[in-house]
C-alpha cells in the first residue's frame, strides 16, 4: 500500500468532532476490512523491523508506582520484529524489542511514525478496523 492511495476513510478534525472525510468511503473500506485475513495481509504489507510508539494500554497497572519504567508501556518506543499470534481479545500480537528486552504487545495499541514510513498505513488500517470491529 502506498501513501498515494485513497485514505478518505481516515478521520479529519471538524466542528462536529473527528469524522471520516467520506461516509461512503469509510463504509466501503470497512466492508473490505471485514473480509480481510488480517494476519496474512499484514505479513505481506509490513517490512520488518520498524519502530513504533505504544499509544494505548488498557492495563490499569500503568498508574502503579514504577509502571512507567517497565518495558513495553504507554509512550514507549520499541522495534517491531515480527507478527505473532492472533489473540481473541487483544487482536494481532507483535514481537517487539525495547532496549535489550523482547516481548509481545497488541498491534492495535501501536502507532508508526513518521507518517511517511511505509508501515504507517497498514498499521493504521488495522488499528482503525480493530477499534471499530464490534
Amino acid at each position: 500500500m502506498s501513501n498515494s492511495e485513497d485514505h478518505r476513510w481516515d478521520l479529519s478534525e471538524s466542528d462536529d468532532g473527528n469524522l471520516p472525510e467520506s461516509d461512503d468511503a469509510f463504509e466501503k473500506k470497512f466492508e473490505q476490512w471485514e473480509a480481510r485475513d488480517w494476519l496474512e495481509w499484514l505479513s505481506q504489507q509490513l517490512a520488518f523491523p520498524f519502530t513504533v510508539t505504544r499509544e494505548e494500554d488498557e492495563d490499569d497497572a500503568y498508574f502503579a508506582p514504577g509502571a512507567a519504567k517497565a518495558p513495553f508501556r504507554l509512550g514507549h518506543k520499541m522495534e517491531v520484529l515480527g507478527l505473532d499470534e492472533d489473540d481473541v481479545d487483544q487482536g494481532i500480537m507483535v514481537r517487539v524489542r525495547e532496549e535489550n528486552r523482547t516481548g509481545c504487545v497488541p498491534l492495535c495499541d501501536l502507532e508508526v511514525t513518521p507518517k511517511s514510513d511505509k508501515n504507517f498505513w497498514p498499521v493504521r488500517e488495522y488499528v482503525v478496523w480493530f477499534a471499530n470491529r464490534c
